[in-house]
């Protein structure tokens, strides 16, 4: 097992910075906003002598409530699942009150804690590090988390006594799911009812989740990765800088994704918002599943409504299946797994150009491509040009002039053949060129004989 590094320490004093710097990545939110990550993040360690996981961790307060209790209940997983902690605290503030209470806290702990003085950039390490010594931590490491001073130092300390180990991060062969949708419709509570505990923060105040939150599990002997994501704004009204960043961790994360899930609130009706998130996804062609949350507590007669608002509102996703559950009771959230890696298998499907061809060669068979300008239109045969979405391409002559409607048709037969359940089918067309088109141009050509080239020579002087 590598060695759990957690990150701790009150708002505000840069602990995603150091996790930024920590993993090489920029997997967490920074922004000069107290109180900005709420639920713990994880990240591979690149700095130091051996790898390790990183915890990012929400500002640790004394006296919580609301949101900030849930962010206290999560830093405390985090300090369980720790080897060492790194408690964090603002060099140029020098000690708090809040300092020697998270000191506290952490000491209970029994773990081996290093006391870590970020922002310390032109500063001197030995006055800054003074009043510190309160806390009876052993010697402060005087970093900059902004500009990487001292963190190699710093990780060495840390991690002496682990002996190094390979760290295999290829594809594990993890189905990657990102869970999106508005504000408030219940992503998180779907989230933690997948994973069977409260992994991360469900509130009812909208915006909960700002980060896009990595949660590897595994159910019914399948791997997977799920992706809890910021909520999803039209962007006329995303003003808060934060949130821009967070919306654009979930666009990263639907593009990582191989299935999406577009989560619904049944109590609102069919907004623009909705429309404008599913097109979001289908942008990137990913596997869709929509699942419309909170069904347990509408009326009968309102369902009817709200699944023509659906069919009215969604018609330009029809293979997206509907899934109508309650995640905080957890009715219907089988049936939508079982959809999600149905979805998977779908997009990540092998097509073999033999069978793609001879799909294609019926579906001519049943209805010909029409007339353009009198010529028909050719299609000659198909191979599987990528996954994820599955894209087919076709070959033959014409086929910038091939309608949209006989696309959606063929589309629509690979889809039925091949079970192409919840994904879009991109279809790509390829004008071959034609061997025997410079010889038919040759033949065109009148040919001259010696006088008529005499002719043309005297035309000429």
């Amino acid at each position: 097992m590598l060695p759990v590094i957690a990150l701790v320490g009150r708002p505000n004093v840069g602990k995603s910075t150091l996790f930024n710097v920590l993993t090489a990545t920029r997997d967490a939110i920074v922004a000069d906003v107290p109180g900005l990550t709420r639920d713990r993040q994880y990240g591979f360690g690149r700095v130091g002598p051996v790898p390790c996981v990183v915890i990012d961790t929400g500002g640790l307060v004394e006296y919580p409530s609301g949101i900030e209790a849930q962010m206290r209940a999560q830093t405390e997983r985090a300090v369980a699942e720790a080897d060492r902690l790194l408690l964090l605290a603002d060099a140029r503030a020098g000690l708090s009150p809040q300092d020697q209470f998270v000191a506290r806290e952490l000491r209970r702990s029994g773990k081996p804690v290093t006391l870590v003085l970020n922002k310390a950039e032109g500063l001197d390490a030995d006055m800054v590090s003074a009043d510190f010594h309160a806390l009876g931590l052993g010697q402060p490491f005087a970093i900059s988390a902004s500009h990487g001073q001292g963190c190699e130092e710093l990780m060495e300390h840390v991690l002496a006594g682990f002996e190094p180990q390979e760290v295999a991060e290829a594809d594990t062969g993890a189905i990657r799911i990102a869970v999106i949708g508005r504000p408030n419709v219940g992503k998180s509570t779907l989230v933690n009812r997948l994973l069977g505990e409260e992994r991360v923060i469900a509130s009812e105040e909208p915006g909960t989740t700002r980060d896009s939150i990595l949660v590897p599990f595994e159910r019914d002997g399948r791997a997977f990765l799920l992706i809890d994501t910021a909520g999803l704004r039209r962007r006329a009204r995303v003003e808060d800088a934060v949130e821009r960043v967070s919306i654009a961790k979930t666009l990263q994360a639907i593009d990582e994704a191989h299935v999406v899930i577009l989560v619904l609130d049944a109590h609102d009706t069919v907004a623009e918002q909705d429309a404008s998130v599913l097109g979001l996804a289908l942008e990137r062609g990913r596997a869709l599943v929509i699942a419309v949350n909170k069904w347990d507590g509408i009326l009968a007669e309102q369902r009817a409504e709200i699944q023509r608002q659906l069919a009215l509102k969604l018609d330009f996703a029809p293979f997206a299946p509907l899934h109508f559950i309650s995640a905080r009771h957890g009715s219907g959230v089988g049936e939508l797994v079982a959809s999600t890696v149905r979805a998977y298998e779908a997009a990540m499907r092998s097509m073999p150009t033999k069978e793609l061809t001879r799909t294609l060669e019926h579906a001519l068979g049943v209805h010909q491509p029409p007339l353009v300008r009198g010529r028909r239109i050719k299609l000659r045969y198909a191979h599987q040009g990528g996954r994820n979405p599955p894209r087919i391409v076709i070959h033959g002559n014409q086929t910038a002039s091939v309608p949209d409607a006989y696309t959606r048709y063929l589309a629509n037969v690979f889809r039925k053949t091949y079970d192409l359940f919840a994904t879009p089918v991109v279809i790509e067309y390829r004008t071959d060129a034609n061997p025997y088109a410079k010889e038919r141009r040759a033949q065109r050509e009148p040919r001259r004989t010696a006088g008529s080239r005499r002719r043309a020579r005297g035309r000429r002087s």
